[in-house]
């Protein structure tokens, strides 16, 4: 099609921006109640860790989060930015065993302006993406597929980042 971009859809994504907000700090509360299956966090790191997103872009779209709650990059330590780093190769390096994606996007949203859901406490997002992965679903049904439970991805993923070098 002349002109099109390639564009990741996500208007199922609208069940969480108009979903009411908890109060507290997701990425702070969850850690703390050491049920990382219910919460779906992968890995922990001593500065950071690996938690599946409960409203993917695609299937194994994961965030790399420090424990601590800052709000900017410039507001981590060096051991926090060196730490989180390696989380996110280590992230790569299991999702391409787990899924072999074509292909990642991989940042952070910055302020609430740039899109960051949690506004308030920085994270990165790793997504991997496949070569035709935005189809006729999500733009003409505003429906996305995602291929695999989350509770089954986590399944797959934990042993992986147990046995993966960061």
């Amino acid at each position: 099609m002349e002109g099109s971009r390639d564009i990741l859809w996500a208007p199922w994504r609208m069940e969480y921006i108009l979903s009411e907000k908890t109060r507290g700090c997701i990425f702070c509360e969850k850690p703390q109640s050491n049920d990382d299956r219910r919460n779906l966090i992968l890995h922990r790191g001593k500065k950071g860790f690996v938690i599946l997103n409960l409203f993917p872009y695609n299937n194994g779209h994961l965030m790399v989060v420090p424990f601590r709650h800052v709000a900017t990059l410039e507001d981590l330590d060096e051991a926090e930015r060196c730490e989180l780093m390696h989380l996110m190769a280590k992230s790569l390096r299991v999702l391409k065993r787990a899924m072999s994606p074509h292909g990642f996007n991989v940042g952070a949203n910055l302020g609430a302006v740039a899109g960051a859901g949690v506004a308030d406490h920085v994270h990165f997002h790793v997504v991997p993406r496949w070569e035709g992965d935005t189809n006729f679903m999500p733009v003409v049904g505003h429906t996305k597929v995602i291929h695999e439970a989350l509770e089954r991805t986590w399944e797959k993923l934990v042993p992986l980042f147990a046995e993966t070098e960061p």
